[in-house]
């Protein structure tokens, strides 16, 4: 197809027909592409290794045409199609073979998200024009700023929606007939790489944007670090209005002075200290605004206080730095202080996420497996100083040496789960060497978290916190991280369990 006519597809109201789509991997992300794609009246081939019943049964009902079956080597079905556009799913890596394959044969290569900007006025607000986009990506704190920056922006008055890399495509968000003003879009370091690929047409302008923070992550999906970073930089790229950024992390203001942004966007700076004339921060416990006020020079605006945050359970440090980037988005679009501190008020964590499962006999059961890479576990540990650390999973080509060597020295001990336990022990044998450690082996009597929780308990004799932080992966032992926190979750209220069955037997009433 000529380049020309895909620069005309900006609008939902463009003429698809006819438009030749190559639609990799059959997910909920490949499902919404197709299903919008054959709505604009383009010609949809769909191809996965595998796919759910009932995917592969709406794929023809949808009018669109699925093959299943392996993609390495590429499948001739791909190549007789000869797609105008491949539209991949965020899982396909730059070096698979069927993206090689388009790169090398000059097929534009699309994400769903691009496809989404480029249909958002399917419906539109009263002015007729499409929702704001606020963009949010970081190594960690996705999904909490995501949704604590749409409770923020609901409680000031805006119709606000938290989709993408959260669970929600962003097509779908699109084509809610309800409609949006704003759209708070997760983004992973993927689906980053895809909008990293779009053509002039394809660029999204976002109002307001953030990277929360950086470290290795997904250095296999990307092949490099410097590939991962690239990819997170994109997030700054075309934003109107605010560039948020984390000042303690210097990779994240690098990306904002190197941004090729529109004219007139400001740099907003947020941590934990005090703030200048344009950021966010702490001043005597007040978690205030100094960016988006007439009189920043000399004033500050209220916003929260680190009471309030800690009788919320929202006091650790680096939740502390997602609400500050999260309020800063929301300034960006006009919401007034009173909102932010009445949404703060009530807004909760997701489970898994630095969570108190229970407090117990003197001791503190934290639960905060979705800390899968050591970025996470380093603010995880530096909010639980002291504690017994859960460590260990699926790797994923990550070196926790200077985890351990750092945040980890502080452990009281160290528990360590997972199939690939040899580096992380080697971490501790190399760095941190006066940290007891222990080893939970796959095939001890009992369930790994059983096993954990009866090693804690030991090792605690007292009082303490307990803390799974594994700054690594599930899926070497467990469906997910939720699963692996649900576990560990369990194995601790069983212990409380046989402990009070032990009391009341002990007890003289029992006798």
């Amino acid at each position: 197809m000529n380049a020309n006519r895909l620069d005309t597809l900006t609008s939902w109201h463009a003429d698809w027909s006819g438009l030749r789509v190559a639609v990799l991997g059959l997910s909920m992300t490949g499902f919404s592409a197709a299903d919008t794609l054959t709505e604009l009246g383009a010609e949809v081939l769909v191809l996965s290794e595998d796919a759910s019943e009932e995917y592969a049964r709406l794929i023809p009902v949808i009018g669109a045409r699925l093959e299943l079956g392996a993609l390495d080597p590429v499948p001739a079905a791909l190549i007789d199609f000869a797609p105008d556009v491949v539209l991949a799913s965020p899982g396909f890596a730059p070096a698979h073979p069927a993206i090689r394959w388009a790169q090398e044969n000059e097929v534009p290569l699309w994400g769903d998200v691009e496809l989404a900007w480029r249909v958002r006025d399917k419906v539109t607000r009263a002015d007729g024009t499409p929702a704001d986009w606020v963009l949010i990506t970081g190594t960690n704190g996705k999904t909490t700023t995501t949704q604590l920056t749409a409770s923020l922006l609901v409680e000031g008055g805006l119709r606000a929606a938290p989709c993408g890399n959260i669970g929600v495509p962003v097509l779908d968000a699109v084509r809610d007939p309800a409609g949006f003003d704003v759209l708070v879009v997760e983004l992973s370091s993927h689906q980053l790489w895809y909008i990293g690929q779009s053509s002039q047409a394809g660029q999204l302008v976002p109002h307001a944007s953030v990277c929360l923070n950086l470290a290795d992550d997904h250095l296999v999906w990307h092949g490099s670090a410097r590939a991962y970073r690239d990819a997170k930089a994109v997030v700054y790229r075309n934003t109107r209005v605010a560039c948020v950024y984390n000042k303690s992390d210097a990779a994240t203001m690098e990306m904002v002075e190197e941004a090729d942004v529109v004219e007139g966007a400001r740099a907003i700076g947020f941590d934990l200290g005090t703030p200048g004339p344009s950021d966010l921060g702490i001043v005597d416990g007040i978690v205030v605004d100094r960016a988006f006020l007439d009189d920043r020079r000399t004033s500050a605006l209220e916003l929260t206080t680190l009471d309030e945050l800690r009788a919320a359970g929202l006091a650790a440090p680096h939740i502390v730095q997602n609400i500050l980037a999260a309020a800063a988005l929301a300034r960006s679009l006009e919401v007034a202080p009173e909102a932010i501190h009445r949404a703060l008020q009530g807004f909760r964590l997701d489970a898994h996420r630095i969570q108190v499962v229970a407090e117990h006999r003197g001791i503190r059961w934290v639960d905060d497996s979705k800390a899968t890479n050591p970025h996470a576990a380093a603010s995880s540990l530096r909010a639980y100083p002291g504690a017994v650390w859960v460590v260990g999973g699926d790797l994923k080509g990550v070196d926790l040496s200077e985890l351990v060597a750092t945040a980890g020295g502080t452990a009281r001990a160290a528990i360590v789960i997972g199939v690939e336990r040899e580096p992380v022990l080697g971490a501790f044998r190399r760095h941190a060497s006066h940290v007891p450690v222990f080893e939970v082996v796959p095939g001890d009597t009992g369930e790994v978290m059983d096993r954990v929780v009866e090693l804690a308990t030991g090792i605690v004799d007292g009082e303490g916190t307990v803390l799974l932080a594994p700054a690594a992966a599930s899926f070497d032992q467990f469906t997910s991280y939720a699963d692996r926190g649900e576990r560990f979750a369990q194995a601790v209220r069983a212990w409380i369990e046989r402990g009070s069955a032990d009391d009341a037997d002990g007890s003289p009433a029992a006798d």
